[in-house]
């Protein structure tokens, strides 16, 4: 028996499992218990068909997911059996007593997996500081190392925002979420080295910083400033746009981590944006058109603002007033402005403001989970009706763009 054949047995023992068994109950030592709590899992994309597996969340009996030993893990089978047919993805994070305490929680957090043509594996400790029972206001400060790789370039749909090498970066993570004298925020800083491989000892560094700036009890200011710096060396995944988040990030989204799950000529038209960093969303179009072409600008640096004023919207207070549904589902309406530049440490960036404007709406469904962070789908329809540089169409014209993701979320 060769070893797709085994794989595949194997992966059609586990799922079924998945599928038809309920919560398990492992005797541990001490009498404890350990619980398995299994469920079917589907997805699709153009490369594995329709991958059909299982998921399982593994704790110890009435931790509720705050205890040790916790497991998070995947296994799927794609039903076109690709190249690679099978896919994992398996988490385990383990508390560190003598550093935790009540809603500040430090682990050790081992983590591996391998799907759409991508693989990491990495190690890494993570600390949150929180205030009692307040699970909205905390810091947390992650330390880790991967190895990572994309190894199929079937699965993209833009080849060039990836190479092929292996990459080794240690990263640094820290964000703070709390309120001040204007308001909520969020701070976030990151910084990345990679220490090995073709691109040996390039580095980059992301702050962002959001503000919720409420001006009356029914309008609301918020704010997003970003800045990436990247030195020139960097691999193309972790280089930045004016419009969407880096290639690396795209990996972070079931939607985006490999083409056809977004039918492709959607993407390709540029009426999909795929929101984050810079989000400049109405140069969303300008840059799909380049990266259709393969000759779209990656930016060693780029600095935004992004403003949206949250106007009353009527439609809103309706879908509030319904029973239990209505706590977790919201729409609103905006207005926003964008601007950003790139610092120009490369000779063929440009180092112009590009700036839009209009009208946005956005539908959100948000279930925070046990720590409050928020876990949901957030779908905008952005009309960017004016541009400063709209190539050769005028400034004022008609535009529109459906965003996956929130471009400001507080």
């Amino acid at each position: 028996m060769d070893y797709t054949k085994q794989i595949i047995i194997s992966f059609v023992l586990i799922t079924a499992a998945a599928f038809f068994a309920g919560p398990t109950t492992i005797i541990a030592q001490d009498d404890r218990s350990y619980e398995l709590l299994p469920a079917p899992d589907l997805w699709f994309n153009s490369v594995d068909g329709i991958r059909v597996g299982g998921r399982v969340r593994g704790q110890m009996s009435g931790t509720f997911g705050d205890g040790p030993h916790r497991l998070d893990a995947g296994i799927w089978l794609g039903t076109k059996i690709p190249t690679h047919p099978v896919s994992y993805y398996i988490s385990l994070t383990e508390p560190i007593p003598s550093l935790s305490e009540f809603g500040s929680e430090a682990n050790i957090r081992g983590r591996s997996s391998f799907r759409t043509g991508f693989q990491t594996h990495g190690l890494s400790f993570n600390k949150r500081w929180q205030k009692g029972f307040d699970e909205t206001n905390y810091t947390e400060l992650s330390l880790g190392m991967d190895a990572q790789r994309h190894f199929e370039e079937s699965y993209l749909l833009y080849s060039q925002l990836w190479q092929q090498e292996w990459l080794f970066p240690i990263s640094v993570n820290l964000l703070k979420t709390n309120d001040n004298r204007l308001g909520r925020y969020v701070f976030s800083i990151s910084a990345d080295a990679n220490i090995l491989g073709k691109y040996n000892n390039f580095s980059k560094a992301v702050i962002t910083f959001k503000q919720r700036i409420p001006l009356t009890e029914s309008v609301t200011l918020n704010s997003h400033l970003f800045t990436g710096l990247a030195t020139t060396n960097t691999a193309p995944e972790h280089l930045f746009s004016r419009s969407f988040k880096t290639g690396r990030k795209w990996m972070n989204s079931g939607w985006t981590r490999a083409r056809g799950t977004i039918p492709p000529s959607w993407m390709q038209s540029g009426n999909i944006q795929v929101t984050g960093d810079a989000n400049l969303r109405g140069y969303t179009h300008q840059d799909i058109d380049l990266l259709n072409e393969r000759t779209a600008p990656l930016y060693t640096s780029f600095s935004a603002v992004n403003l949206e004023l949250d106007y009353p919207n009527p439609l809103n207070k309706v879908i509030k007033t319904i029973p239990v549904a209505g706590e977790f589902i919201e729409l609103h309406s905006y207005l926003f402005f964008d601007t950003g530049t790139s610092l120009g440490l490369r000779e063929e960036e440009q180092n112009t403001l590009f700036s839009d404007a209009g009208p946005g709406f956005m539908f959100s469904i948000n279930i925070p989970d046990y720590l409050g962070k928020n876990r949901g789908l957030m779908l905008r329809y952005d009309l960017p009706l004016w541009l400063s540089h709209p190539g050769d169409a005028s400034s004022f014209k008609f535009r529109n763009v459906i965003g996956l993701g929130a471009v400001i979320n507080l």
